[in-house]
C-alpha cells in the first residue's frame, strides 16, 4: 500500500500530532509525507517527499496576525501550480492534516482523501463555536477540503469526533511540580510579555518565544527558544501553562494535570473556538493582555484549579480504522 500524509505547517500543533502519527500509518506501507506552510518550530524525524509554501499565516508580537507579513509571504500562482503538479493517483490513502495543497489536488483529481485533524471537527455544528457567525466558517469548510472525516476535540462532540492525540513522548513522561510556569505565546514578542512577567514575582516563569535564537535570564524569567525537549521538560516538570487558543498544548498540559490559561489570538476564529470549548471544561480565558492582566494571572496561580480529562491511547486504532475503511481496495 501507497500512503501519502499530507500536514499543514503553519504553528506546531498539526506536526507535534504528526510525529505520533507517522510511525503508525508507517507500520501499514510505504509512507510519502508533504508538508506546506511557514510557521512550524518543530519537526519531523523522517524525510519529506514534498514540502510546498502553501498558504500559512504569519504570527504577529502583540497577539493577532500580521496580515501584512502575510500578505508578503503569500505565492497564490506557486500554490496554484503545487496544486495541479501533484501527483496523487500513485496513492491508496491520502490522509490530509488540514494542508490545502494535497486537499485541492485531489478535488481537482476527483480523489477522495480523509481528513485527520482538529479543524474537521468543526463540520459538526454541535463542536462549541462563538453565537455570532464568523467567515473563518468558509476555511473550515474550504481551506482543506476532503471526503471524508476524521476529527479530534476536547470532547467527542460527534460520532466522527475523538479526544486529542497526546503524544508516547508526553504520555510516557515523569510528571512532578517544580514550581515554574511554562508561557507559550508564539503571537506575541517576548519583550512584550516581559514588561508583564516582571511584575508577577511570585514565581519563576519559562517562556518559549518563536521571536528569539538565544535562551536569556531576567529576575525570575528564562526566556527561550521554541525547542521540543526543552518545552516537553518545562511543561512536565511545571505548576502549569499560560497558552494562547491552540488545541495539541493545552491538551497535552490538561493530560498532565498541569494548571491551564488561555489567551486566543486576536482576531483568530478557530483559537475563539478552542477556547470556549475549554472553558467548558474549566480553563480560564483571558481575551487580551491589558492592564488587567497581572492581577487575574496572579489570581490563577492562586488558584486550586484541577481539571480532569479522559484522553485515552486510541490512536493507533484510530489509524487501523482509517486505512481498513478508506484505502483503495486491489
Amino acid at each position: 500500500m501507497k500512503i501519502l500524509y499530507a500536514i499543514q505547517g503553519t504553528g506546531n500543533g498539526h506536526v507535534s500530532r504528526a510525529r505520533e502519527i507517522v510511525p503508525l500509518l508507517q507500520q501499514y506501507g510505504h509512507l510519502d509525507l508533504l508538508i506546506s506552510g511557514t510557521q512550524a518550530d518543530v519537526s519531523l524525524s523522517q524525510p519529506l517527499t514534498y514540502q510546498k509554501h502553501g498558504f500559512s499565516f504569519i504570527f504577529g508580537k502583540k497577539g493577532g496576525v500580521d496580515y501584512l507579513e502575510t500578505y508578503k509571504t503569500m505565492n497564490l500562482w506557486q500554490l496554484l501550480r503545487d496544486i495541479r503538479s501533484l501527483p496523487l493517483k500513485q496513492y491508496d490513502l491520502i490522509v490530509n492534516d488540514f494542508e490545502p495543497v494535497s486537499a485541492w489536488a485531489c478535488k481537482l483529481q476527483k480523489l477522495e482523501s480523509v481528513s485527520l485533524s482538529h479543524q474537521c471537527a468543526f463540520i459538526s455544528p454541535k463542536t462549541p463555536r462563538p453565537k455570532k457567525w464568523n467567515y473563518a466558517e468558509w476555511l473550515f469548510k474550504y481551506y482543506a477540503p476532503a471526503t471524508q472525516h476524521v476529527g479530534f476535540h476536547f470532547e467527542k462532540y460527534a460520532d466522527f469526533i475523538h479526544t486529542p492525540v497526546i503524544r508516547s513522548e508526553i504520555r510516557n513522561m515523569e510528571t512532578q511540580n517544580l514550581g515554574h510556569f511554562t508561557v507559550y505565546l508564539p503571537a506575541y514578542h517576548d519583550q512584550f510579555l516581559l514588561q508583564y512577567f516582571r511584575q508577577i514575582k511570585e514565581v519563576s516563569w519559562q517562556i518559549f518565544s518563536k521571536h528569539t535564537q538565544k535562551e536569556y535570564t531576567e529576575g525570575n524569567i528564562i526566556v527561550k527558544p521554541i525547542q521540543n525537549e526543552a518545552f516537553n521538560y518545562s511543561l512536565a516538570t511545571g505548576a502549569g501553562l499560560l497558552t494562547g487558543g491552540g488545541f495539541e498544548g493545552p491538551a497535552e498540559a490538561l493530560f498532565m494535570g498541569k494548571k491551564v490559561m488561555m489567551i486566543p489570538m486576536k482576531g483568530q476564529y478557530e483559537q475563539q473556538c478552542n477556547a470556549i470549548s475549554a472553558g467548558r471544561l474549566g480553563v480560564p480565558v483571558l481575551q487580551k493582555i491589558d492592564d488587567s492582566f497581572t492581577s487575574k494571572v496572579k489570581q490563577w496561580i492562586g488558584s486550586d484549579q484541577q481539571i480532569k480529562v479522559d484522553f485515552p491511547d486510541e490512536t493507533a486504532q484510530i489509524i487501523a480504522n482509517t486505512v481498513s475503511r478508506y484505502a483503495k481496495k486491489p
